[in-house]
């Protein structure tokens, strides 16, 4: 029977096919019923089985989110299951990181899916509001900047998120306080707009809800985490909260935290870690409002002040019953309250506090710091000095660090302040009274008991480097201070050489090496370009041997000393004079042969390359940095660090400065230092300049005289040049008078001689005019032809000579006027020359070379005229070949037998007298 049962049962289901079939039913369902119940199978397996039920049916369980919102008990167990899907079991076989990674990314790839869960949150329901705030708080840890962005675009995402924080329910509540606090602290724009959406008032109404600083839990804690996302360099947020006059309510919270304290019930053990806890987050939160160059620092302080913020924090810094962490945040509060704030500098020295000497009373039998008597006031700068200086147990080492912060800050960027400071801690200790807490006693006296206590000589040191760096007038003030009364006879030992002495002392005596560095932080500070400075040290000569010694013999133990040392040799010698007490070439030989190049080089670098130094921004500068119980890592001030950063390649570069050129340096408006070859050199020049000028004055001299020699040279040659212009003018009209002559003797003798030839050939003609009238009839028409040709001939000789003639005018017209031109130029350029006397020379010989050039061009025109007066004759002595030829032909004609007529003889001479007239 039971075997026939056993075949009839349907076959058995294994988790996968289960998941699987749900998931069809799920996407399948019409009815609410049935998707509740396929949801409800599925939120079984989704614990164990993530990555099934989440690949078959993610979709599906969002989808449902929105189709069915309105009902309650299906809303629940999807949320429910979505859930467990992002935090499945430990021992789950498919539990994997990468689950939630792709969850997230199907929430966040589509903007609606955000939506409906920012949906949910309108909801009364319990159940689907902190089920959706915390599905958003898993996905946004999967995929913040994604999840940031989708709360941000929904219209209403981030006022229906900063709404839950007023849900009187505190598991909402405390939900959204995270979920807040997840989504804003690397989105400024997100930040703005939940402060926007009064989230300041809200969280402040928790806070008071939740029982303020003192009896609030984690939720006050959550919300001053939420406050330190918002107003974190956030300077839209800050103002908000500044000028909505939110400030007064941290002044409020810090004051009832030191009513609560004060109160006869005091705070109970158990509360005090929690409260200590938001104590350290409220002083945390109004340090962001604090920060070093911020825009609105100097507001925000102002209005800390105002509202009584600062008083409050300096009484729980001078609490004695409340822990030495709280004490030393509450002091780095009260530094960043005045910090670089002139006004509030002045006024912060105004204030009472607690004295810190009468801080321990005894106690009640409870062991609670109830009950406890008013104590005494005292000025809040004497009860800082009082509490950084003061010996006291190592566990109090962070409030002492803190007090010499908040010295510090009451001194920065107020040089009246600084040298009021110094001026009360010089008159104190030349007053010889018991000041325990004077830096310069603690520095220059012999404090037998700081050798049990390194760090109050380091503290003090601090002080007094913050007091001297880069203020040359403190270093004036503090140089005049010295031990010894020359009066009675004693050595008067000035301040540098006292805290020289102690450091080499120190040294000697194998103290600890904080009070070594605190003393070269000082010398080295003071020493920087300070030469008064540096010859005040060097006037004890062994200080220099000495400083050397530390540096060769400590090289291994004491890295930070000998490194330290050697920057401040490095110093001395790159601002000594040749003026020092040791010369600087004597400085330098002194480094260059017992210390080495190399061995400087390596211990300024070794120092350099120390994680004290190199990591110092990094490492912790409290008491948290100590190892074994033993003392606390810090030994160096953040500025002194800054400074070795910042000089380092110089002062590793000094030794390799000649010893002759010399550091100028500008202090107070005036240069001090500069190289004595440099002046010597300039010496030299100046002599040779002076020797120089005396050769030039004498040159000039020279020059004056020939100057006035060449001027009557001058003189002289413009006479010589008028002379022979004149002279050139009369050989000129010469010409041009023998030139008239001679044209018309020629002209004359060419007139006789024709009528000479003329009267020989009327002679002729007539003898030969019987044969001529015999040949006339055969010749005639040959007779004809040759007239004809000889008139042509005729002709032209007329124009050629009537050319020559005009010619020969042109070129005397032309002579004539060139040399009027050259005179008129040659005047010009004698004026020329006599208004520019210093030019004489060249002048001179420009008028020189012009007067030879015209007189060429007069030769040349005399040549030329010589040329067409030869062209001439040639003329005439063709003219009388013409009339031989005429001649030569008249005989022919009379041998041929013509005749020729004495008429048209005389004509044809007339026509030759005219052409030749």
């Amino acid at each position: 029977m039971f075997r026939i049962l056993e075949a009839q049962a349907p076959a058995k289901q294994n988790a996968t096919a289960t998941i699987s079939t749900l998931c069809g039913r799920l996407q399948s369902a019409t009815l609410l019923e049935d998707r509740r119940a396929a949801i409800l199978g599925l939120r079984s397996f989704a614990k164990i089985y993530p990555a099934s039920v989440a690949s078959g049916a993610l979709r599906n369980l969002i989808g449902c989110l929105a189709k069915d919102l309105e009902d309650v008990d299906t809303t629940k167990v999807t949320l429910e299951t979505l859930l467990m899907l992002f935090n499945p079991d430990e021992s789950s076989p498919e539990a994997s990181d990468d689950i939630s990674l792709w969850l997230a990314d199907e929430f966040t790839q589509r903007q609606e899916n955000i939506t409906v869960l920012l949906d949910l949150l309108e909801t009364n329901d319990f159940y689907s509001r902190l089920y959706s705030l915390q599905l958003i708080s898993a996905i946004s840890t999967a995929r913040p900047e994604r999840t940031q962005e989708c709360v941000g675009t929904s219209p209403v995402g981030v006022s229906r998120l900063v709404a839950t924080l007023d849900d009187k329910r505190e598991a909402i509540r405390s939900e959204g306080l995270l979920l807040l606090t997840a989504l804003t602290p690397s989105s400024p724009e997100l930040q703005k707009v939940v402060a926007y959406e009064n989230a300041f008032d809200r969280v402040f109404a928790i806070i008071d809800a939740e029982g303020s600083l003192t009896h609030g839990g984690v939720p006050v804690q959550d919300c001053l985490s939420l406050l330190a996302n918002l107003l974190r360099l956030n300077t839209s947020n800050q103002n908000l909260f500044r000028e909505n006059g939110w400030m007064k309510k941290f002044a409020i919270l810090l004051k009832d935290v030191l009513r609560e304290q004060n109160s006869q019930e005091g705070v109970a053990d158990w509360a005090q870690p929690q409260r200590d806890k938001n104590l350290w987050g409220l002083l945390a939160v109004i340090r962001l409002f604090l920060l070093r160059g911020s825009v609105g620092a100097q507001a925000n302080q102002r209005s800390f002040w105002q509202s009584g913020g600062l008083a409050q924090a300096l009484e729980i810094s001078f609490h004695p019953s409340i822990d030495v962490n709280i004490r030393s945040e509450a002091l780095l509060t009260s530094a960043d309250l005045i910090r670089g704030n002139s006004q509030l500098q002045e006024s912060f020295a105004q204030l009472d506090v607690a004295s810190p000497q009468h801080q321990e009373q005894t106690r009640q039998v409870n062991g609670h710091a109830n009950g406890i008597s008013p104590l005494p006031r005292a000025n809040v700068i004497s009860a800082l000095l009082d509490l950084a200086l003061a010996p006291s147990s190592l566990q109090t080492f962070d409030v002492r660090l803190a007090a010499c912060e908040c010295i510090k800050a009451y001194m920065l960027g107020h040089a009246p302040i600084r040298l009021f400071f110094l001026r009360r801690a010089i008159e104190g200790h030349i007053s010889d009274e018991d000041e325990p807490d004077n830096i310069l006693t603690i520095l220059v006296g012999h404090d037998a008991n700081r050798s049990g206590d390194p760090y109050r000589v380091w503290i003090a040191a601090v002080l007094l480097f913050h007091l001297l760096h880069d203020d040359f007038e403190a270093k004036n003030m503090t140089m005049k201070v010295g031990e010894g009364d020359s009066e009675n006879g004693e050595e008067v030992v000035t301040c540098i050489q006292a805290l020289t002495g102690n450091l080499i002392a120190a040294e000697q005596k194998g103290e600890d090496e904080r009070v070594s560095i605190g003393y070269l932080m000082i010398l080295c500070s003071w020493l920087y370009e300070d030469h008064d400075a540096v010859n005040d040290f060097l006037n004890e000569g062994s200080n220099v041997q000495n400083i050397v010694q530390l540096v060769t013999q400590n090289s291994q133990s004491r890295v930070l000393v000998c490194g330290l040392c050697a920057v401040l040799l490095g110093t001395i010698y790159e601002f000594s004079t040749k003026d020092s007490p040791i010369p600087r070439a004597t400085l330098h030989q002194i480094l260059t042969t017992r210390l080495g190049r190399e061995q400087f080089a390596d211990r300024i670098t070794r120092l350099r390359e120390h994680p004290m130094v190199r990591d110092f921004e990094v490492l912790p500068q409290n008491l948290s940095s100590s190892q074994l119980g033993g003392l606390p890592e810090v030994y160096f001030d953040k500025t002194f660090v800054d400074f070795i950063k910042d000089n380092f390649s110089r002062i590793i570069r000094a030794i390799d400065r000649a010893p002759g050129l010399e550091v100028p340096v500008v202090a107070n408006g005036v240069q001090k230092g500069i190289s004595r070859e440099l002046v010597d050199s300039l010496k030299a020049q100046v002599e040779d300049r002076n020797q120089t000028i005396q050769k030039l004055e004498t040159d000039v001299l020279t020059i004056e005289r020939k100057l006035g020699q060449e001027q009557a040279d001058h003189r002289k040659a413009k006479e010589t040049a008028t002379i022979e212009l004149n002279r050139i003018k009369n050989v000129n009209e010469a010409l041009q008078r023998n030139h008239e002559e001679d044209s018309q003797r020629i002209l004359k003798e060419n007139r006789d001689r024709h009528l000479e030839n003329q009267r020989g050939h009327e002679e002729e003609i007539r003898k030969a005019q019987n044969e001529l009238q015999k040949a006339r009839a055969d010749s005639e028409a040959a007779a004809n032809r040759v007239r004809e040709r000889n008139d042509a001939e005729v002709k032209d000789l007329k124009a050629t000579v009537t050319r020559l003639r005009n010619e020969l005018e042109k070129s005397s017209k032309e002579h004539v006027q060139d040399l009027q031109t050259a005179h008129e130029d040659w005047t010009a350029k004698l004026e020329s020359l006599e208004a520019r006397l210093q030019r004489a020379e060249d002048k001179t010989a420009d008028a020189d070379a012009r007067a030879k050039r015209l007189q060429e061009d007069a030769e040349a025109k005399e040549t030329a005229r010589e040329k067409a007066q030869s062209e001439l004759d040639d003329l005439l002595m063709v003219l009388g070949d013409l009339e031989e030829k005429r001649a030569k032909d008249k005989e022919r004609l009379k041998a041929l037998g013509e005749q020729v007529s004495g008429s048209e003889d005389e004509g044809e001479e007339a026509k030759e007298d005219d052409d030749v007239d």
